[in-house]
Order: structure tokens, then sequence, then C-alpha cells
């Protein structure tokens, strides 16, 4: 799962929080393939049975498309509005979206970990087990 980009080989950690930050699902992807599509798969993924009630992202996740795929399966999503799209939301559900930096530090953590923050393993499933880890480490530090 190495992708190429303008400064070469890329590799995105996907992560799925619950509201305290810690970790509920982990994923790598190519570097250069969009968030966006990459959602599901990372609910796929996830540490727990049960799925989240809301999900939380950036305006790149503001898609029609997954809006409605997350809508069959019961999920919210909340995301700023992306110009380039119909509105979907009016300002309430977007309060919650304060929450965000939760996200943003767990992400924080994870880096904080030197084989995650940078990688030395050249198969991307060596890799992928030391984000499972890392996640595991700060699941039972936490709980």
């Amino acid at each position: 799962m190495v992708g190429r980009t303008r400064r070469g080989l890329a590799t995105k950690i996907m992560v799925i929080s619950d509201g305290a930050g810690l970790p509920l699902a982990a994923r790598i992807e190519s570097g250069p393939r969009a968030e966006v599509r990459c959602v599901e798969d990372t609910l796929a993924s996830r540490f727990t049975r049960a799925l989240p009630k809301r999900l939380i992202g950036d305006k790149a996740y503001d898609s029609n498309a997954l809006d409605a795929r997350l809508k069959k399966r019961g999920i919210e999503l909340i995301a700023p509005h992306n110009p380039t799209h119909k509105k979907t939301q009016d300002g309430r559900p977007l309060r919650r979206y304060r929450r965000r930096w939760h996200v943003e530090r767990l992400i924080a953590w994870l880096l904080r970990m030197r084989r995650v923050h940078t990688r030395y393993e050249v198969h991307a499933a060596n890799f992928l087990g030391f984000v499972q880890l890392a996640c595991i480490r700060l699941l039972v530090r936490y709980l």
C-alpha cells in the first residue's frame, strides 16, 4: 500500500476513534487515494462489533454519495459544507465538529511511536501490524 506522490512514496493512516479519542479502527491506504473512498474499508476493519452512530470528518468527507451509503448503514456523517457539493446539513450537527480535536490527538499519539511515524517496513502488512500494535498500546494504557 505504497502510492506515488510528487514527493515520493506515501502511505496514509486511516483511523476512527470514539468520543474520548481512543481508536476504534485503523487501516493503511495508498497515499494519493482519496479519503472518501477509504471510509467504508476502515469501518470494515474496526476493532468492535458495533458501528458508530456518527462519523465526523473534515471538508474532504463531504460527499453526497458517501453520505447516502453511510445513511443506509445507520451512520450520520458530520462534515463541514464543501461548496462543490449539495448542502445536506444545517448548523446543529456541525456543533459536534468542534470535538474533532480528539481524532487529531489520537493521530498525534500514534505518530509518537517511532515505527509508525517513519515507515521502516517494506511490506504493508508489517506496517499495518505496527499501527495496530500502537492502537492496542493506547487502548491498554487508557482503558
